[in-house]
């Protein structure tokens, strides 16, 4: 097969991966490898099929038949790097990624080292990585959420709602919405945690722990009906948070008594 016909190949085979043919991209590539076992270009497409529909097994054999050919790409490091940390091999991860940086120091690269590094509980080094993408490039989603979730780990609950706000700039899944409500609310900012978790429900109407949050922070602003509302939701999504609400509304200083448990759970399904 000469090169000409393997790079056609791989055309081919990523138009299909990129409509979701994956089983046409891995027949095309597997008839290319049968005509030149081990092509570079061809078994690192195959392990990105292959990585796409979860198997992984596969995948990484075939990036380390590419990675033989061609140790410099990092492209094929990047892809390496991918497949070992889905197998918890976070120091081999590691490994591909500093390679990668070294041969091609670009912003993907350096994200899945600051991933890598939190995964492996690596906080202060993983902190600095995302410290320094931050700098980079400020209004970086991620690295917000990623600093900013640290920040509230360490009691810096300030930092915390600092950096999640800033997360929030941009279109921002609900999970970071609802951090940020946390963030608020352990800040006493009940109106803003309040905006949060209402963003957060926005965003994901299912979010059952929003909705109950929403219910406290709405109770510890002193608007008891609204927070029995939310309540409601919270416990029409998930009946086991019942506990949860019940102690809510018989704990806090805008709280309710109910001392009989049919009467509340009555209530709550209107």
């Amino acid at each position: 097969m000469s090169k000409d016909n393997a790079e056609d190949i791989v055309r081919r085979a990523t138009v299909a991966f990129n409509a979701g043919r994956h089983g046409e991209a891995i027949e095309l590539c597997r008839r290319g490898l049968a005509r030149q076992p081990g092509e570079p270009m061809l078994s690192h497409l195959l392990a990105a099929v292959l990585f796409a529909k979860g198997e992984i097994a596969p995948a990484r054999r075939h990036i380390e038949t590419s990675l033989a050919q061609r140790p410099d790409n990092a492209a094929a490091r990047l892809l390496a790097a991918r497949l070992a940390r889905t197998d918890g091999e976070l120091d081999a991860a590691l490994a591909h990624l500093d390679r990668a940086i070294v041969l091609k120091p670009q912003r993907d690269i350096f994200v899945e080292k600051a991933r890598t590094l939190e995964l492996a509980g690596r906080k202060a080094e993983a902190r600095e990585a995302w410290e320094a993408i931050r700098k980079a490039i400020p209004e970086h989603q991620e690295a917000n959420v990623r600093l900013g979730r640290m920040a509230w780990e360490d009691g810096d609950l300030a930092g915390a709602a600092s950096l999640l706000a800033r997360a929030t700039a941009s279109a921002a899944p609900a999970s970071v919405w609802f951090d940020l409500g946390v963030a608020r609310q352990d800040l006493r900012d009940h109106d803003g945690a309040e905006n949060a978790y209402r963003k957060a429900l926005e965003i994901r109407p299912d979010y059952a722990e929003a909705a109950l949050n929403l219910g406290i922070a709405l109770q510890e602003s002193g608007k008891p009906d609204a927070a029995m509302q939310a309540f409601a939701r919270a416990y029409a999504l998930r009946p086991q948070l019942f506990g949860s609400i019940a102690m809510a509304l018989t704990s806090a200083p805008h709280g309710r008594l109910w001392l009989d448990e049919r009467a509340l759970r009555q209530a709550l399904e209107g």
